[in-house]
């Protein structure tokens, strides 16, 4: 069971926590200001979210993509905090009275007196999202340390390589990339593997767990 990082960009703070079996993050991003908060998915364990930061106001529930291994606390976090559950309208696998607040490509999510910004990154699953504020990257299951998230067929890897080359390779380097599951990683690190991957032929059904530099 892993302990609780936090990190600072400037006036926002994150705290970053693996739960449950799968080793999945969940995330809460506040303003340190205002001591506003939004919950970023809900593994098993959720009730250690809620205990992540004493005195924080969930103000929404932020929701990556559809996998059940993101979404088994939501109906715990949904009852504890009132949130609103926001997330890309019609993904797979979201319950059926969510989203409640539908987030689109540019959307922006104000969490406090921060401004996030949505991008949406399809190819792992059709609504992926990822978030986005200063020098750090909520980035869901679409980017991992080594390699993009799970594909199930070649035109879904096709996909997330266009997401992830067009809305995420295009921030600065130092970005911070805090994916679904694992270590943080960097958008300089990552852009420089996925430069290995492209200059090398591959297989037209490559698909699955596939890493840049394999």
């Amino acid at each position: 069971m892993g302990g609780i990082e936090s990190y600072h960009d400037g006036q926002a703070r994150i705290f970053k926590l693996e739960l449950g079996p799968f080793s999945n993050n969940g995330y809460i991003l506040v303003d340190a200001g205002t001591g506003e908060g939004a919950i970023v998915d809900a593994p098993p364990e959720g009730e250690r979210l809620l205990a992540a930061a004493p005195g924080v106001r969930i103000s929404s529930i932020l929701i990556t993509h559809g996998h059940a291994d993101h979404l088994a606390s939501l109906g715990l976090l949904k009852d504890a905090t009132g949130a609103p559950v926001m997330a890309f309208p019609g993904e797979p696998g979201l319950p059926p009275w969510a989203p409640e607040i539908p987030l689109e490509d540019g959307s922006q999510i104000a969490i406090g007196g921060l401004l996030w910004r949505v991008l949406h990154t399809p190819g792992h699953t059709p609504g992926s999202l990822c978030f986005s504020y200063g020098r750090h990257l909520i980035a869901g299951d679409t980017l991992f340390p080594g390699g993009p998230g799970h594909s199930d067929s070649p035109q879904d890897l096709r996909q997330e390589i266009d997401s992830i080359v067009s809305k995420l390779y295009v921030l600065p380097d130092n970005t911070i990339v805090c994916p679904g599951h694992g270590p943080n990683t960097t958008i300089g690190r990552s852009r420089a593997e996925y430069a290995v991957f492209a200059s090398r032929p591959h297989p037209p059904d490559l698909c699955g767990d596939v890493l840049w530099k394999a």
